[in-house]
């Protein structure tokens, strides 16, 4: 049984979307047969490379040829497939549930060879010859159900057209509805942020690796060192705030490792180094002999440098900051205003050693125009803040208004569209609010948050009775789907914390945004291993990368935590524990948001202050921070390192507290 909506003027300039499925169609140049395929001779060093994906599900890119998507519902962050028309100024969604009786539902999307026809199409149940899996395809194994004499079937849908001006019209209305259907989730509260903290910072501490070569603290299960993407450079900043002198120390050394070892002539960094001290190139090409490294992983640095440096000196601590790692990240900056000055654009690969761009196009550096604003002014640089400008108006305008993606974030997939392109690009419209002050910054940032929502689910799934996941009762609403190519949620942002999510919230009053991170630091949460809750075969606050809800990975994987334990996620665990606040409360307005595992309630307003009750129904110790402020204080930029003045509320297991928090943000406890 299907429904279908056809479209008999279509046109092939139609923006067309499936949420972490489909992106502007997929209507691009595809390569390869599985996962990480190789790039092609002619990507290397050709500035006119066109955006390149891996063999996922699409729309097809050669005039005269007609086109086939099919999927499942758990395909996509959120039942739906949705399109712009730049001709009619409009834009549909159709938003469906997950299953009926019969299992999943499909989503087709049907192009005639002229292009000028399209069905979209949802049946129950999926009917797909092919399943898409990780850059290629299988059999599906889709049966069609058996019927008999008076059977009944109900398949429901809700469907929305609206005047668009532009694609991020229809991502704005997206975000809006994306939950509409399928109703508000219910988030668990079970993992206090602080526990959350307390485990994972246990398993941070001993990961630390050194030898007479290398200094740093593991980003993996391999004594390998991968600089930013998946925590290098990244997992220091908790160990600074821990504000021990063996984590302190630690961090020195490894910072001195990246610099001594890692630079390049030109002052971009390489990626990786061995145990052994070996330097690890990133997508090398045999006919092409210079080391490359990603454009993503040097933005990283470059951010991340500059957020040491802040909380350093918001420690006292400046004189720990060693002029070497200044001029480090200093040179860094300027070989990204070199590359913007030479090109246009920063590219996906670079080579450290001459600065030349080896791979071009994707939004590679979605976070360099995060990074140069904030080492803009840390270095009162005019140069780096006008770089990091132009390149930020040049991401959005490219990427997000014209083909409503952003991609090529990750080395292990091609220039597909993904996740962390798009929150990374939101940590650099944000940064650059911060930076100038300018309100244009923050509209984008509400568009870009919007892209963000298409990739995060906004549901919770229903998986097999007999998986894990189903089995743990876990509620994963608020799951990143990782790209189009990688086929499966993740619990949290690789790698961020998502804070800039909340200072778009306080920006803007806006509580979709605060709910979207709510979601996710609640799914980060659900795929922590704990003694009561077991996730994974490894250490208690430990998750694994993989959160499967589709078939990309065959029928047996679907409701599992895949074993592949990666750092990356339990140092983004911390991050969300560190960067956002527990409770946050305006204090004149009494607007009230909780993001960490407690229930918290106004019970009394007046002169004094706000008095609020906060019960902690877990099974664990919570140390709560309150971010508490006026409605004027909320007008003003939050700092980076704000977190460190939040007050901490001590609320036992089981226990109930009352404070009176003044207008002034002052805690008592009554």
């Amino acid at each position: 049984m299907s429904v279908s909506f056809d479209f008999s003027q279509w046109s092939s300039n139609n923006y067309v979307l499936v949420p972490a499925s489909v992106y502007n169609g997929n209507r691009y140049r595809a390569i390869g047969n599985g996962y990480m395929p190789d790039y092609p001779k002619d990507m290397y060093y050709n500035p006119k490379v066109p955006l390149t994906i891996s063999n996922d599900p699409r729309l097809n890119v050669d005039k005269g040829k007609a086109s086939l998507i099919e999927l499942q519902t758990t395909n996509a962050s959120t039942p739906a497939m949705c399109f712009f028309s730049p001709k009619e100024k409009k834009g549909f969604i159709v938003l469906t549930n997950q299953q009926t009786r019969f299992g999943n539902n499909g989503l087709s999307i049907v192009e005639n060879a002229k292009q000028d026809s399209c069905s979209f199409q949802i049946s129950a149940p999926s009917m797909r010859k092919m399943a898409t899996g990780f850059g290629d395809f299988h059999a599906s194994g889709d049966r069609a159900p058996d019927w008999k004499a008076g059977d009944e079937l109900s398949l429901q849908f809700r469907v929305y057209v609206f005047p668009a001006n532009d694609i991020p019209d229809l991502l704005k209305k997206f975000i809006e509805v994306r939950k509409s259907f399928t109703g508000s989730n219910e988030p668990r509260n079970q993992l206090p942020m602080s526990k959350q903290f307390e485990v994972s910072t246990a398993i941070a501490r001993n990961n630390w690796y050194e030898n007479s070569t290398v200094n740093f603290y593991r980003t993996g299960n391999s004594n390998d060192f991968r600089l930013g993407w998946v925590a290098g450079m990244m997992n220091t900043y908790p160990m600074l705030v821990l504000n021990e002198e063996k984590e302190t120390n630690r961090v020195e050394k490894e910072l001195d490792f990246v610099v001594n070892k890692l630079q390049g002539k030109s002052g971009f960094f390489y990626g990786g180094i061995t145990g052994g001290g070996k330097i690890i190139p990133d997508k090398m090409s045999k006919d092409y002999p210079a080391i490359q490294a990603m454009v993503r992983v040097n933005s990283d640095v470059l951010l991340w440098f500059m957020k040491h440096f802040m909380l350093l000196k918001a420690q006292g601590k400046s004189s720990f900051i060693k002029p070497e790692w200044e001029n480090a990240a200093k040179k860094l900056a300027q070989a990204f205003v070199v590359t913007w000055n030479k090109y246009g654009e920063f590219g996906q690969y670079i080579v450290p050693e001459t600065g030349e761009i080896a791979v071009f196009n994707s939004t590679g550096g979605a976070i360099a125009p995060g990074g140069l604003a904030l080492a803009a002014k840390y270095f009162n640089e005019p140069s780096f803040l006008n770089v990091a400008k132009a390149s930020a108006d040049y991401y959005y305008q490219r990427d997000v208004v014209k083909q409503g993606l952003t991609g090529g974030h990750c080395e292990d997939i091609s220039q597909d569209a993904d996740s962390e392109s798009a929150f990374g690009f939101l940590e650099s419209l944000m940064a650059l609010y911060y930076t100038t002050n300018d309100v244009q910054w923050l509209k984008k940032a509400e568009v870009q948050a919007a892209l963000c929502s298409t990739w995060t689910l906004s549901y919770d799934p229903i998986f097999p009775k007999n998986s894990a996941i189903a089995k743990l009762g876990c509620h994963m609403a608020g799951a990143v789907w990782a790209s189009i190519q990688n086929k499966h949620a993740a619990p949290g942002i690789c790698t961020a914390s998502g804070d800039y999510l909340f200072k778009l919230y306080r920006a803007t009053g806006n509580k979709l945004y605060a709910d979207l991170i709510n979601d996710i630091q609640h799914a980060s949460a659900e795929a922590t291993n704990m003694p009561n809750h077991i996730t994974t075969n490894n250490l208690i606050g430990s998750s694994m990368e993989r959160i499967q809800p589709s078939d990309a990975e065959g029928r047996g994987s679907i409701g599992n935590f895949i074993n592949t334990r990666n750092t990356w996620t339990e140092t983004n665990g911390i991050l969300m524990a560190m960067e956002l606040p527990g409770i946050y409360l305006q204090t004149d307005t009494r607007k009230l948001q909780i993001f960490d595992h407690v229930e918290a309630k106004i019970v009394k307003s007046s002169a004094a202050g706000v008095v609020l009750a906060i019960s902690n129904k877990t099974i664990y110790d919570a140390s709560v921070t309150l971010f508490a402020e006026t409605s004027k204080d909320a007008s003003r930029v939050m700092d980076y390192t704000s977190f460190l003045n939040w007050p901490k509320l001590e609320v036992k297991a089981g226990g109930n507290i009352s404070v009176l928090v003044a207008k002034n943000g002052k805690v008592t406890l009554l």
